[in-house]
């Protein structure tokens, strides 16, 4: 039997997402009472220029004092899409100090302070969720946390921002450098006028940090994220990836350590095999494979932003909060029990690709195989074109931690025959 009581939603930001969360609500009223059990009722919008025309949504109900709102008391569920850091987190750990639980879409301040958050909900007993702080419209934290809370989770691998997904496919499948590929991925919407935080990697660093939070049940906060721009790829690099059988993504890797005594959570350009299932990951799509003792390889598919795609994760989060609201009870919180150490970059292994500059001499390959060797770096192939008294040399190690890589380069750039190291491109995906 439905209750005839509607359950209560602010509504804080209206831009992209936040405009279709109001519009589905609003257009798919009935079918969303039908799967809490109760109405729903938009009961305040909190935005920061109220004079701004807003379809489908009452004058009435809009306000730029987003305190009040989330003080009013009788508000059941606060939907927070106004990113940042500040007000956010005062105006979500005000909500549940005042009632309401909270669905957010925030993954900076999820990275930054998930921990403090999760403690603020759970003693007000209120519901945290914010499946739209990853990946978009791909359903991912939920699996994560509910579907494998039975699992053991080894390894999260992903391609979870869109904007550079679109730039590295652009420069893969056209031959496009960078700049020509930001600036078609500027001029159709998919990178901001800023784009810092997308190129740089800070928006994955974020998302990775959740990720690998939830996956190994560990605290993991931006700062413990190794992170690492794609803006010095080049189309070198992708022909050099091409004749390695790969291409380039800039992924987002959480990974258990083989002993099970720590994980790393990282953040880089990396070539990925062709036949790995992220290498057909096109344009601006997002995709996440995981890899868990029991379920075994798992792959997560779909738009990763936007504002109907993120506003679908947004709405499911908002049924169960409901529904949560309606029996009395709340959905899984923070699982941080096993809290693990985050190791350092330096004791991360994996394989390498690195080009270099040399002279084209007798013996060149000689010294550079010795310092190798001496870093205890195994090299499985290596590649060498000369002309005219200059040459590259193109080497591809086995797996070798990024500390051992490190002292290999400082060695070999104090060579007299290396002129230069052109790239390193860490190799994932085998």
């Amino acid at each position: 039997m439905m209750r005839t009581r509607p359950l209560k939603v602010a509504l804080l930001g209206c831009g992209v997402v936040g405009s279709e969360v109001a519009r589905i609500m609003t257009t798919h009223a009935d079918d969303l009472a039908a799967r809490i059990g109760a109405p729903v009722e938009l009961a305040g919008v909190a935005v920061r220029r109220p004079s701004k025309v807003r379809e489908g949504i009452d004058p009435a109900l809009v306000t730029t004092d987003a305190t009040a709102l989330v003080k009013r008391g009788d508000i059941d569920v606060v939907v927070e899409v106004i990113g940042g850091i500040e007000p956010a987190r005062t105006l979500i750990t005000t909500a549940f100090e005042h009632g309401a639980s909270v669905v957010s879409a925030n993954k900076a301040l999820l990275a930054q302070d998930g921990a403090a958050l999760h403690a603020a909900a759970d003693e007000n007993d209120k519901d945290l969720y914010y499946e739209a702080a990853v990946a978009g419209a791909i359903p991912l934290i939920r699996p994560l946390r509910e579907s494998l809370a039975g699992d053991k989770v080894n390894r999260v691998l992903g391609i979870v921002n869109g904007t550079t997904n679109f730039i590295l496919d652009k420069m893969d499948s056209t031959g496009a450098g960078y700049q020509e590929a930001l600036d078609e991925a500027t001029a159709l919407g998919y990178a901001e006028a800023d784009p810092t935080a997308d190129v740089e990697g800070f928006d994955a660093a974020a998302k990775a940090a959740i990720l690998a939070g939830i996956a190994f049940h560990t605290r993991v906060r931006l700062d413990d994220v190794y992170r690492e721009g794609m803006t010095e790829v080049t189309a070198a690099d992708f022909a050099s990836a091409k004749e390695m059988g790969c291409t380039i993504k800039l992924l987002a890797i959480c990974e258990r350590a083989a002993d099970g005594a720590s994980v790393t959570a990282r953040v880089h350009p990396a070539m990925i095999p062709l036949g790995h299932p992220l290498a057909s990951v096109r344009g601006a799509y997002n995709a996440v494979f995981v890899e868990s003792e029991a379920a075994g390889q798992l792959m997560f598919y779909g738009p990763g932003a936007g504002g109907s795609p993120t506003a679908s994760a947004v709405l499911g989060d908002l049924v169960a909060v409901c529904r949560n609201r309606l029996h009395g009870t709340t959905g899984p919180g923070e699982s941080a029990y096993a809290a693990l150490p985050v190791s350092p970059m330096g004791d991360v292994v994996t394989r390498y690709h690195i080009s270099l500059d040399v002279a084209d001499k007798p013996g060149v390959l000689a010294q550079v195989a010795t310092v190798f060797a001496e870093h205890g770096v195994s090299i499985d192939t290596v590649r060498q074109q000369g002309k005219d008294g200059e040459a590259s040399l193109v080497v591809v190690t086995h797996r070798a931690s990024d500390a051992a890589l490190t002292g290999t380069v400082e060695a070999l750039r104090s060579l007299d025959t290396v002129r230069g190291v052109a790239s390193i491109m860490r190799v994932e995906g085998e």
